[in-house]
Protein backbone atom coordinates (compact mmCIF):
# COMPACT_ATOMS: atom_id res chain seq x y z
CA UNK A 1 0.00 0.00 0.00
CA UNK A 2 2.76 2.43 0.96
CA UNK A 3 4.72 1.58 -2.19
CA UNK A 4 1.60 2.14 -4.37
CA UNK A 5 0.94 5.51 -2.73
CA UNK A 6 4.55 6.53 -3.23
CA UNK A 7 4.36 5.47 -6.87
CA UNK A 8 1.24 7.62 -7.42
CA UNK A 9 2.94 10.63 -5.81
CA UNK A 10 6.01 10.16 -7.96
CA UNK A 11 3.86 10.03 -11.11
CA UNK A 12 2.30 13.43 -10.41
CA UNK A 13 3.90 16.42 -12.14
CA UNK A 14 6.20 18.55 -10.00
CA UNK A 15 4.44 21.92 -9.81
CA UNK A 16 6.45 23.39 -6.92
CA UNK A 17 9.51 24.44 -8.95
CA UNK A 18 10.70 27.91 -9.89
CA UNK A 19 11.53 27.90 -13.58
CA UNK A 20 14.95 29.07 -14.75
CA UNK A 21 13.81 29.34 -18.39
CA UNK A 22 10.97 31.55 -19.67
CA UNK A 23 9.91 31.03 -23.28
CA UNK A 24 7.87 33.91 -24.75
CA UNK A 25 5.81 33.19 -27.85
CA UNK A 26 4.80 36.33 -29.75
CA UNK A 27 7.92 38.04 -28.42
CA UNK A 28 8.00 40.73 -31.12
CA UNK A 29 4.29 41.58 -30.85
CA UNK A 30 2.49 44.53 -29.33
CA UNK A 31 1.68 42.82 -26.02
CA UNK A 32 5.30 41.81 -25.52
CA UNK A 33 6.61 45.29 -26.29
CA UNK A 34 4.05 47.20 -24.22
CA UNK A 35 3.59 44.87 -21.25
CA UNK A 36 5.66 41.69 -21.06
CA UNK A 37 9.18 42.99 -21.61
CA UNK A 38 8.67 46.12 -19.43
CA UNK A 39 7.16 43.96 -16.67
CA UNK A 40 10.07 41.53 -16.75
CA UNK A 41 12.58 44.38 -16.80
CA UNK A 42 10.94 45.93 -13.73
CA UNK A 43 11.02 42.59 -11.90
CA UNK A 44 14.67 42.19 -12.83
CA UNK A 45 15.52 45.68 -11.56
CA UNK A 46 13.99 44.85 -8.19
CA UNK A 47 15.88 41.54 -8.05
CA UNK A 48 12.65 39.53 -8.07
CA UNK A 49 13.80 37.26 -10.89
CA UNK A 50 16.20 34.43 -10.10
CA UNK A 51 19.75 35.37 -11.18
CA UNK A 52 19.94 32.38 -13.54
CA UNK A 53 16.56 32.94 -15.27
CA UNK A 54 17.00 33.09 -19.04
CA UNK A 55 14.29 34.60 -21.28
CA UNK A 56 13.96 33.20 -24.79
CA UNK A 57 11.76 35.04 -27.25
CA UNK A 58 10.25 33.45 -30.33
CA UNK A 59 8.07 34.68 -33.19
CA UNK A 60 7.85 34.39 -36.97
CA UNK A 61 10.14 37.40 -37.56
CA UNK A 62 13.64 36.48 -38.71
CA UNK A 63 16.26 38.00 -36.43
CA UNK A 64 19.17 37.11 -34.21
CA UNK A 65 19.82 37.68 -30.53
CA UNK A 66 21.33 41.13 -31.02
CA UNK A 67 18.46 42.29 -33.21
CA UNK A 68 15.92 41.07 -30.67
CA UNK A 69 17.77 42.86 -27.88
CA UNK A 70 17.71 46.03 -29.98
CA UNK A 71 13.95 45.65 -30.50
CA UNK A 72 13.53 45.08 -26.76
CA UNK A 73 15.67 48.12 -25.94
CA UNK A 74 13.51 50.33 -28.14
CA UNK A 75 10.33 48.97 -26.53
CA UNK A 76 11.68 49.45 -23.01
CA UNK A 77 12.88 52.97 -23.78
CA UNK A 78 9.37 53.80 -24.97
CA UNK A 79 7.31 52.07 -22.29
CA UNK A 80 9.40 52.13 -19.11
CA UNK A 81 9.28 55.12 -16.78
CA UNK A 82 12.23 57.53 -16.87
CA UNK A 83 13.49 56.33 -13.49
CA UNK A 84 13.81 52.79 -14.86
CA UNK A 85 15.76 53.61 -18.02
CA UNK A 86 19.13 52.95 -16.39
CA UNK A 87 18.16 49.37 -15.64
CA UNK A 88 17.60 48.22 -19.23
CA UNK A 89 21.14 47.06 -20.07
CA UNK A 90 21.34 44.47 -17.29
CA UNK A 91 17.96 43.03 -18.29
CA UNK A 92 18.89 42.69 -21.97
CA UNK A 93 21.64 40.25 -21.01
CA UNK A 94 18.94 37.71 -20.10
CA UNK A 95 17.40 37.78 -23.58
CA UNK A 96 17.89 35.55 -26.58
CA UNK A 97 15.77 34.79 -29.63
CA UNK A 98 14.81 31.98 -32.01
CA UNK A 99 12.59 32.56 -35.04
CA UNK A 100 9.79 30.04 -35.55
CA UNK A 101 6.89 29.32 -37.87
CA UNK A 102 4.44 27.87 -35.35
CA UNK A 103 2.33 26.19 -38.02
CA UNK A 104 4.94 23.60 -38.98
CA UNK A 105 6.99 21.13 -36.92
CA UNK A 106 10.14 22.39 -38.58
CA UNK A 107 11.98 24.71 -36.24
CA UNK A 108 10.74 23.40 -32.90
CA UNK A 109 13.85 21.28 -32.34
CA UNK A 110 15.99 24.37 -32.97
CA UNK A 111 13.80 26.22 -30.47
CA UNK A 112 14.38 23.46 -27.92
CA UNK A 113 18.11 23.78 -28.52
CA UNK A 114 17.91 27.52 -27.90
CA UNK A 115 16.02 26.93 -24.63
CA UNK A 116 18.80 24.58 -23.57
CA UNK A 117 18.95 22.74 -20.26
CA UNK A 118 15.52 22.96 -18.65
CA UNK A 119 16.00 20.43 -15.87
CA UNK A 120 15.36 23.16 -13.29
CA UNK A 121 12.07 24.14 -14.94
CA UNK A 122 10.59 25.85 -17.98
CA UNK A 123 7.70 28.34 -18.07
CA UNK A 124 6.07 29.03 -21.44
CA UNK A 125 4.00 32.15 -22.17
CA UNK A 126 1.81 31.57 -25.22
CA UNK A 127 0.41 34.74 -26.77
CA UNK A 128 -0.77 33.84 -30.24
CA UNK A 129 -3.89 33.57 -32.37
CA UNK A 130 -6.33 30.88 -31.15
CA UNK A 131 -6.02 29.16 -34.54
CA UNK A 132 -2.34 28.49 -33.78
CA UNK A 133 -2.80 26.95 -30.33
CA UNK A 134 -3.20 23.36 -31.48
CA UNK A 135 -0.28 23.53 -33.92
CA UNK A 136 1.93 25.17 -31.30
CA UNK A 137 1.17 22.53 -28.68
CA UNK A 138 1.87 19.82 -31.25
CA UNK A 139 5.21 21.42 -32.05
CA UNK A 140 6.15 21.75 -28.39
CA UNK A 141 5.36 18.06 -27.84
CA UNK A 142 7.36 17.11 -30.92
CA UNK A 143 10.43 18.89 -29.51
CA UNK A 144 9.99 17.52 -25.98
CA UNK A 145 9.20 20.96 -24.58
CA UNK A 146 6.12 19.67 -22.73
CA UNK A 147 7.98 17.04 -20.72
CA UNK A 148 9.37 17.34 -17.21
CA UNK A 149 9.17 20.51 -15.17
CA UNK A 150 7.18 22.63 -17.61
CA UNK A 151 4.14 24.88 -17.15
CA UNK A 152 2.34 26.99 -19.74
CA UNK A 153 0.57 30.36 -19.57
CA UNK A 154 -2.19 31.01 -22.12
CA UNK A 155 -3.15 34.53 -23.12
CA UNK A 156 -6.74 35.17 -24.25
CA UNK A 157 -8.74 34.78 -26.38
CA UNK A 158 -9.30 31.10 -25.60
CA UNK A 159 -11.82 30.43 -28.34
CA UNK A 160 -14.86 32.23 -29.70
CA UNK A 161 -17.51 30.04 -28.05
CA UNK A 162 -17.80 27.02 -25.77
CA UNK A 163 -17.09 24.51 -28.54
CA UNK A 164 -13.91 26.21 -29.80
CA UNK A 165 -12.78 26.84 -26.21
CA UNK A 166 -13.08 23.14 -25.49
CA UNK A 167 -11.06 22.32 -28.61
CA UNK A 168 -8.24 24.59 -27.41
CA UNK A 169 -8.40 23.28 -23.87
CA UNK A 170 -8.43 19.69 -25.09
CA UNK A 171 -5.34 20.35 -27.21
CA UNK A 172 -3.50 21.91 -24.27
CA UNK A 173 -4.70 19.20 -21.86
CA UNK A 174 -3.25 16.52 -24.15
CA UNK A 175 0.20 17.88 -23.28
CA UNK A 176 -0.22 19.53 -19.86
CA UNK A 177 -2.22 18.55 -16.76
CA UNK A 178 -4.56 21.22 -15.38
CA UNK A 179 -2.23 22.07 -12.52
CA UNK A 180 0.41 23.18 -15.04
CA UNK A 181 -1.94 25.32 -17.19
CA UNK A 182 -2.11 29.04 -16.36
CA UNK A 183 -4.95 30.79 -18.23
CA UNK A 184 -4.39 34.51 -18.05
CA UNK A 185 -6.97 37.21 -17.38
CA UNK A 186 -4.80 40.23 -16.69
CA UNK A 187 -7.58 41.94 -14.72
CA UNK A 188 -6.96 39.41 -11.93
CA UNK A 189 -3.44 40.78 -11.58
CA UNK A 190 -4.60 44.34 -10.93
CA UNK A 191 -3.99 45.52 -7.39
CA UNK A 192 -7.48 46.87 -6.77
CA UNK A 193 -9.12 43.67 -8.04
CA UNK A 194 -7.19 41.75 -5.41
CA UNK A 195 -8.06 44.42 -2.87
CA UNK A 196 -11.69 43.50 -3.48
CA UNK A 197 -10.96 40.19 -1.76
CA UNK A 198 -9.15 41.95 1.08
CA UNK A 199 -12.04 44.38 1.46
CA UNK A 200 -14.56 41.56 1.75
CA UNK A 201 -12.68 38.93 3.69
CA UNK A 202 -10.30 40.93 5.91
CA UNK A 203 -12.88 43.37 7.32
CA UNK A 204 -15.75 42.38 9.61
CA UNK A 205 -17.54 45.54 8.49
CA UNK A 206 -18.53 44.25 5.05
CA UNK A 207 -18.98 40.49 4.96
CA UNK A 208 -22.05 40.34 7.29
CA UNK A 209 -23.93 42.76 5.00
CA UNK A 210 -22.63 41.42 1.67
CA UNK A 211 -25.90 39.79 0.64
CA UNK A 212 -29.39 40.36 -0.74
CA UNK A 213 -30.75 41.62 2.58
CA UNK A 214 -28.52 44.70 2.54
CA UNK A 215 -27.40 45.18 -1.09
CA UNK A 216 -29.86 46.61 -3.62
CA UNK A 217 -27.81 46.09 -6.78
CA UNK A 218 -24.29 45.94 -8.20
CA UNK A 219 -22.93 47.77 -11.25
CA UNK A 220 -19.80 46.80 -13.16
CA UNK A 221 -18.59 49.19 -15.86
CA UNK A 222 -15.64 48.82 -18.22
CA UNK A 223 -15.57 51.93 -20.41
CA UNK A 224 -13.06 52.67 -23.16
CA UNK A 225 -12.50 55.85 -25.14
CA UNK A 226 -10.59 54.09 -27.95
CA UNK A 227 -12.05 52.69 -31.13
CA UNK A 228 -10.75 49.82 -33.23
CA UNK A 229 -7.09 50.88 -33.09
CA UNK A 230 -5.04 47.94 -34.47
CA UNK A 231 -7.55 45.23 -33.53
CA UNK A 232 -9.79 45.44 -36.59
CA UNK A 233 -9.74 41.79 -37.66
CA UNK A 234 -10.11 40.37 -34.15
CA UNK A 235 -12.67 42.82 -32.80
CA UNK A 236 -15.10 42.66 -35.70
CA UNK A 237 -15.30 38.90 -35.22
CA UNK A 238 -15.51 39.10 -31.42
CA UNK A 239 -17.56 42.16 -30.39
CA UNK A 240 -17.92 43.63 -26.92
CA UNK A 241 -19.72 40.65 -25.37
CA UNK A 242 -16.96 38.18 -26.16
CA UNK A 243 -14.08 40.65 -25.88
CA UNK A 244 -14.92 42.07 -22.45
CA UNK A 245 -17.93 40.45 -20.77
CA UNK A 246 -16.94 36.81 -21.26
CA UNK A 247 -13.65 37.19 -19.41
CA UNK A 248 -12.86 40.39 -17.51
CA UNK A 249 -16.36 41.36 -16.42
CA UNK A 250 -17.51 37.88 -15.44
CA UNK A 251 -14.34 37.44 -13.40
CA UNK A 252 -15.09 40.71 -11.58
CA UNK A 253 -18.67 39.58 -11.00
CA UNK A 254 -17.44 36.26 -9.60
CA UNK A 255 -15.09 38.01 -7.17
CA UNK A 256 -17.90 40.28 -5.97
CA UNK A 257 -20.40 37.44 -5.54
CA UNK A 258 -18.28 34.47 -4.41
CA UNK A 259 -18.64 32.84 -1.01
CA UNK A 260 -15.71 33.11 1.43
CA UNK A 261 -13.08 30.55 0.37
CA UNK A 262 -11.54 28.34 3.04
CA UNK A 263 -8.11 29.80 2.33
CA UNK A 264 -6.33 32.08 -0.11
CA UNK A 265 -4.99 29.42 -2.42
CA UNK A 266 -5.67 28.54 -6.03
CA UNK A 267 -8.08 25.67 -5.46
CA UNK A 268 -10.19 27.31 -2.76
CA UNK A 269 -10.56 30.67 -4.53
CA UNK A 270 -11.36 29.16 -7.92
CA UNK A 271 -13.81 26.64 -6.44
CA UNK A 272 -15.92 29.55 -5.13
CA UNK A 273 -15.70 31.56 -8.35
CA UNK A 274 -16.93 28.71 -10.51
CA UNK A 275 -19.96 28.21 -8.23
CA UNK A 276 -21.02 31.80 -8.99
CA UNK A 277 -20.48 31.41 -12.74
CA UNK A 278 -22.59 28.25 -12.81
CA UNK A 279 -25.34 30.01 -10.83
CA UNK A 280 -25.75 32.86 -13.36
CA UNK A 281 -29.35 32.87 -14.51
CA UNK A 282 -30.18 33.14 -18.22
CA UNK A 283 -30.52 36.67 -19.61
CA UNK A 284 -33.92 37.45 -21.11
CA UNK A 285 -34.41 39.39 -24.35
CA UNK A 286 -35.43 42.61 -22.59
CA UNK A 287 -32.43 42.48 -20.25
CA UNK A 288 -29.72 43.28 -22.77
CA UNK A 289 -28.94 46.27 -25.00
CA UNK A 290 -26.28 46.33 -27.72
CA UNK A 291 -24.89 49.31 -29.58
CA UNK A 292 -22.42 50.42 -32.22
CA UNK A 293 -20.79 53.85 -32.17
CA UNK A 294 -21.11 56.45 -34.88
CA UNK A 295 -18.99 59.54 -35.52
CA UNK A 296 -18.70 61.92 -32.61
CA UNK A 297 -16.10 63.54 -30.38
CA UNK A 298 -13.81 62.22 -27.64
CA UNK A 299 -12.09 64.80 -25.43
CA UNK A 300 -13.02 67.51 -27.91
CA UNK A 301 -11.55 65.71 -30.94
CA UNK A 302 -13.68 64.38 -33.79
CA UNK A 303 -13.57 60.60 -34.25
CA UNK A 304 -15.09 58.45 -36.99
CA UNK A 305 -17.85 55.90 -36.55
CA UNK A 306 -17.25 52.16 -36.35
CA UNK A 307 -18.53 51.61 -39.88
CA UNK A 308 -16.14 54.29 -41.16
CA UNK A 309 -13.16 52.78 -39.33
CA UNK A 310 -14.08 49.31 -40.55
CA UNK A 311 -14.77 50.48 -44.09
CA UNK A 312 -18.04 48.57 -44.33
CA UNK A 313 -21.28 47.92 -42.49
CA UNK A 314 -21.24 45.39 -39.67
CA UNK A 315 -23.55 43.91 -37.04
CA UNK A 316 -20.74 43.70 -34.48
CA UNK A 317 -21.61 45.31 -31.17
CA UNK A 318 -19.15 47.84 -29.70
CA UNK A 319 -21.35 48.34 -26.63
CA UNK A 320 -23.35 46.00 -24.45
CA UNK A 321 -25.34 46.56 -21.28
CA UNK A 322 -27.14 43.74 -19.54
CA UNK A 323 -28.89 42.76 -16.36
CA UNK A 324 -27.58 39.57 -14.79
CA UNK A 325 -28.56 37.64 -11.70
CA UNK A 326 -27.00 34.99 -9.48
CA UNK A 327 -29.42 32.27 -8.46
CA UNK A 328 -28.32 31.39 -4.94
CA UNK A 329 -29.26 32.25 -1.35
CA UNK A 330 -26.83 35.13 -0.99
CA UNK A 331 -27.82 37.00 -4.14
CA UNK A 332 -31.34 35.96 -5.10
CA UNK A 333 -33.19 39.04 -6.36
CA UNK A 334 -30.12 41.29 -6.56
CA UNK A 335 -29.53 42.57 -10.11
CA UNK A 336 -25.98 42.85 -11.46
CA UNK A 337 -25.83 45.51 -14.18
CA UNK A 338 -22.91 45.09 -16.57
CA UNK A 339 -21.91 47.73 -19.09
CA UNK A 340 -18.96 47.99 -21.46
CA UNK A 341 -18.25 49.83 -24.68
CA UNK A 342 -15.83 51.62 -26.96
CA UNK A 343 -15.78 55.35 -27.70
CA UNK A 344 -17.41 56.20 -24.38
CA UNK A 345 -16.77 59.57 -22.67
CA UNK A 346 -14.00 58.33 -20.37
CA UNK A 347 -11.77 55.37 -19.68
CA UNK A 348 -12.93 53.77 -16.46
CA UNK A 349 -13.29 50.38 -14.86
CA UNK A 350 -15.28 50.35 -11.65
CA UNK A 351 -17.52 48.27 -9.43
CA UNK A 352 -20.42 49.96 -7.64
CA UNK A 353 -22.11 48.21 -4.73
CA UNK A 354 -25.38 50.03 -3.94
CA UNK A 355 -26.73 49.26 -0.48
CA UNK A 356 -30.42 49.35 0.40
CA UNK A 357 -32.09 52.31 2.08
CA UNK A 358 -32.38 52.32 5.85
CA UNK A 359 -35.70 50.77 6.97
CA UNK A 360 -36.78 53.84 8.97
CA UNK A 361 -35.43 57.39 9.30
CA UNK A 362 -35.67 59.10 12.68
CA UNK A 363 -34.76 62.35 10.92
CA UNK A 364 -37.68 62.45 8.46
CA UNK A 365 -39.85 64.43 10.87
CA UNK A 366 -37.19 67.16 10.95
CA UNK A 367 -37.12 67.48 7.16
CA UNK A 368 -34.01 65.39 6.54
CA UNK A 369 -33.65 63.08 3.57
CA UNK A 370 -31.39 60.06 3.60
CA UNK A 371 -29.61 58.34 0.73
CA UNK A 372 -28.47 54.72 0.72
CA UNK A 373 -24.77 54.02 1.23
CA UNK A 374 -22.69 53.25 -1.83
CA UNK A 375 -19.32 51.57 -2.23
CA UNK A 376 -17.35 52.43 -5.39
CA UNK A 377 -14.24 50.43 -6.22
CA UNK A 378 -12.18 52.11 -8.94
CA UNK A 379 -9.90 49.74 -10.83
CA UNK A 380 -8.58 51.95 -13.64
CA UNK A 381 -7.33 54.49 -14.47
CA UNK A 382 -7.46 55.49 -10.78
CA UNK A 383 -7.19 52.82 -8.12
CA UNK A 384 -9.37 53.87 -5.22
CA UNK A 385 -12.12 52.78 -2.87
CA UNK A 386 -14.89 55.21 -1.89
CA UNK A 387 -17.66 54.62 0.64
CA UNK A 388 -20.44 57.19 0.86
CA UNK A 389 -21.97 57.76 4.30
CA UNK A 390 -24.70 60.06 5.56
CA UNK A 391 -23.56 62.94 7.77
CA UNK A 392 -25.24 65.98 9.27
CA UNK A 393 -24.54 69.34 7.69
CA UNK A 394 -23.16 71.90 10.17
CA UNK A 395 -25.68 74.39 11.50
CA UNK A 396 -28.14 75.17 14.28
CA UNK A 397 -30.94 73.28 12.55
CA UNK A 398 -33.61 75.89 13.30
CA UNK A 399 -35.27 75.12 9.97
CA UNK A 400 -34.76 71.41 10.19
CA UNK A 401 -31.93 68.91 10.05
CA UNK A 402 -29.99 68.59 6.82
CA UNK A 403 -28.15 65.39 5.99
CA UNK A 404 -25.69 64.95 3.15
CA UNK A 405 -23.86 62.03 1.62
CA UNK A 406 -20.12 62.42 2.17
CA UNK A 407 -17.39 60.18 0.75
CA UNK A 408 -14.74 58.32 2.67
CA UNK A 409 -11.95 57.99 0.11
CA UNK A 410 -9.02 55.61 0.07
CA UNK A 411 -6.74 56.54 -2.81
CA UNK A 412 -4.56 53.44 -3.06
CA UNK A 413 -1.43 55.19 -4.37
CA UNK A 414 -1.63 57.66 -1.47
CA UNK A 415 -2.44 55.06 1.16
CA UNK A 416 0.62 53.06 0.14
CA UNK A 417 2.85 55.89 -1.05
CA UNK A 418 6.03 54.14 0.05
CA UNK A 419 5.30 51.02 -1.99
CA UNK A 420 6.09 50.58 -5.67
CA UNK A 421 2.94 50.05 -7.72
CA UNK A 422 2.97 46.91 -9.84
CA UNK A 423 1.19 46.45 -13.15
CA UNK A 424 -0.81 43.26 -13.62
CA UNK A 425 1.64 41.44 -15.87
CA UNK A 426 4.50 41.83 -13.39
CA UNK A 427 2.57 39.79 -10.84
CA UNK A 428 1.21 37.27 -13.34
CA UNK A 429 4.56 36.60 -15.01
CA UNK A 430 6.22 36.14 -11.64
CA UNK A 431 3.45 33.77 -10.53
CA UNK A 432 3.88 31.79 -13.76
CA UNK A 433 7.62 31.44 -13.21
CA UNK A 434 7.21 30.53 -9.53
CA UNK A 435 4.11 28.34 -9.90
CA UNK A 436 1.18 30.06 -8.14
CA UNK A 437 -2.17 29.52 -9.93
CA UNK A 438 -4.37 31.62 -7.59
CA UNK A 439 -4.76 34.53 -10.02
CA UNK A 440 -5.23 32.38 -13.11
CA UNK A 441 -8.44 30.94 -14.54
CA UNK A 442 -9.32 27.27 -14.36
CA UNK A 443 -10.87 25.33 -17.24
CA UNK A 444 -14.25 24.89 -15.56
CA UNK A 445 -14.43 28.67 -15.02
CA UNK A 446 -13.75 29.36 -18.70
CA UNK A 447 -16.37 26.86 -19.81
CA UNK A 448 -18.99 28.19 -17.40
CA UNK A 449 -18.36 31.70 -18.76
CA UNK A 450 -18.64 30.59 -22.37
CA UNK A 451 -21.79 28.58 -21.68
CA UNK A 452 -23.52 31.72 -20.33
CA UNK A 453 -22.24 33.92 -23.17
CA UNK A 454 -23.30 31.39 -25.84
CA UNK A 455 -26.86 31.38 -24.50
CA UNK A 456 -26.99 35.18 -24.76
CA UNK A 457 -25.74 35.08 -28.33
CA UNK A 458 -28.25 32.37 -29.22
CA UNK A 459 -31.02 34.56 -27.81
CA UNK A 460 -29.75 37.47 -29.95
CA UNK A 461 -29.85 35.28 -33.03
CA UNK A 462 -33.34 33.98 -32.30
CA UNK A 463 -34.74 37.46 -31.66
CA UNK A 464 -32.91 39.16 -34.54
CA UNK A 465 -31.29 41.67 -32.19
CA UNK A 466 -29.18 44.30 -33.95
CA UNK A 467 -26.95 46.93 -32.34
CA UNK A 468 -28.50 50.36 -31.80
CA UNK A 469 -26.35 53.30 -32.85
CA UNK A 470 -24.85 55.75 -30.37
CA UNK A 471 -22.72 58.82 -30.80
CA UNK A 472 -19.05 58.49 -29.92
CA UNK A 473 -18.46 60.36 -26.68
CA UNK A 474 -21.83 59.38 -25.18
CA UNK A 475 -22.60 56.62 -22.65
CA UNK A 476 -24.12 54.33 -25.28
CA UNK A 477 -27.66 53.94 -26.60
CA UNK A 478 -30.46 55.56 -24.61
CA UNK A 479 -31.98 52.09 -24.23
CA UNK A 480 -29.09 51.22 -21.89
CA UNK A 481 -30.19 54.01 -19.55
CA UNK A 482 -33.77 52.72 -19.70
CA UNK A 483 -32.55 49.18 -18.93
CA UNK A 484 -31.52 50.33 -15.46
CA UNK A 485 -34.02 53.13 -14.90
CA UNK A 486 -37.07 50.93 -15.24
CA UNK A 487 -35.81 49.26 -12.04
CA UNK A 488 -35.31 52.66 -10.41
CA UNK A 489 -31.54 52.48 -10.91
CA UNK A 490 -29.22 55.08 -12.44
CA UNK A 491 -25.84 54.23 -13.89
CA UNK A 492 -22.94 55.63 -11.88
CA UNK A 493 -21.21 57.91 -14.39
CA UNK A 494 -19.19 60.14 -12.03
Amino acid sequence: MKEAAASRRNSLPDTSFTADRLLLFGATGDLAQRMLLPSLCALNADQLLAPDLKIIGTARSKMGDDEFRALARDALTKHLSAERQGEIAAFLERLSYQSLDATTLEGYEELAGKVGDRSDGLAIFLSTAPSLFEATIKGLRHAGLTQGKVRIGLEKPLGTDLASSREINDAVAAAFPEERIYRIDHYLGKETVQNLLALRFANILFEPIWNARYIDHVQITVAETVGLEDRVAYYNDAGALRDMVQNHMLQLLALVAMEPPTSFDATAVRDEKVKVLRALRPVAEGEVVTGQYRAGAINGEAVPGYDEELGKESDTETFVALKAGVGNWRWNGVPFYLRTGKRLPERATQIVVQFRSIPFSIFAGRGARTQPNRLVIGIQPEENIQLSLMAKQPGLDREGIRLRSVPLDIAMPHAFSGTRRRIAYERLLLDLVEGDQTLFVRRDEVEAQWDWIDRIRAMWSDSGLRPRTYTAGSWGPSAAIALAERDGVSWHDE
